[in-house]
């Protein structure tokens, strides 16, 4: 009966599989496209499956019981998924893996075992890139924010700036502030990072989500720091030093700045529940 069972299991998963394929294609496509904002996606479903590797002796002594609600929650995740590649939005085919993900948990396991593994599935979400009209939107607002904060932040130092748009002209050099610099990009990463980190966390519900939404902020806030810095070095330093290598390596400041910053919302909110 159980051989059986995994048996069942396996067709299940390799018909998720192949009903899937266009949208995987599309998935690694923007993975891997020029001035991609999903690289990071090939990483988030294998650190789903390490999330549910992780309980797998807790979910061998749960009790599966099948629930029909799944089957709905299935049927709908489908229908999404059939429209999104009909009228050509990938991005509804994406989201709609998560439906259907968890209705077939549900139907084939129950309650308790979709709970378990619920943050896992709902993680898959960082690896559905959004709609490219959307994130040239975004992009090109968080551009011009980012050079406009830039620019302030370099007026603190007493260095003249003037900007028109996303163009900063310094008094010896002009920096343009463009698509990769918005920091978009690491924003989408942080928030998947910030999520895993809340949620491998020991808080409570309210603080994870607090520790969880504070990766925003901190995203955006290490960005503005780096085009701050790339403006200091191509005033004193001159424009291809600051456009050079050293804007490669500053982009690993912002991961660097964010991390800390998690690690320290996380410290300062345990410290809390201890008092």
């Amino acid at each position: 009966m159980k051989c059986f069972n995994k048996i069942k299991i396996i067709l299940v998963i390799i018909l998720v599989v192949v009903t899937y394929i266009p949208t995987f294609f599309w998935m690694k496509e923007r993975f891997l496209g020029a001035e991609s904002y999903y690289t990071h996606g090939f990483l988030v479903p294998l650190i789903s499956l390490w999330l549910i590797y992780r309980k797998k002796e807790k979910l061998k002594k749960i009790e599966k019981k099948s629930n029909i609600n799944g089957l709905f929650i299935l049927i709908f995740g489908l229908l999404f998924h059939f429209l999104g590649l009909l009228l050509q939005i990938k991005f509804v085919s994406g989201f709609s893996l998560l439906f259907v993900l968890l209705g077939l948990s549900l139907y084939l396991a129950g309650k308790d075992y979709t709970k378990e593994i619920l943050f896992p599935i709902l993680f898959l979400a960082f690896m559905a890139p959004l709609p490219r009209v959307l994130i040239i939107h975004i992009s090109f607002k968080m551009k011009l924010l980012a050079a406009e904060a830039g620019a302030s932040l370099i007026n603190w130092l007493n260095i003249p700036v003037y900007r028109t748009g996303s163009i900063v002209y310094l008094p010896n050099t002009a920096l343009t502030i463009g698509s990769p610099c918005s920091g978009l990009r690491s924003l989408i990463s942080l928030t998947a990072l910030g999520a895993l980190f809340a949620h491998l966390s020991d808080l409570s519900k309210i603080k994870k989500t607090i520790l969880f939404v504070s990766a925003i902020p901190l995203a955006l806030a290490a960005n503005i720091l780096r085009i701050g810095m790339l403006l200091w070095v191509a005033y004193v330093y001159g424009q291809n030093v600051a456009t050079g290598k050293f804007h490669d390596i500053s982009g690993m400041f912002v991961f660097i700045f964010a991390i800390a910053g998690l690690m320290i919302v996380n410290r300062v909110l345990q410290w809390k529940s201890k008092k």
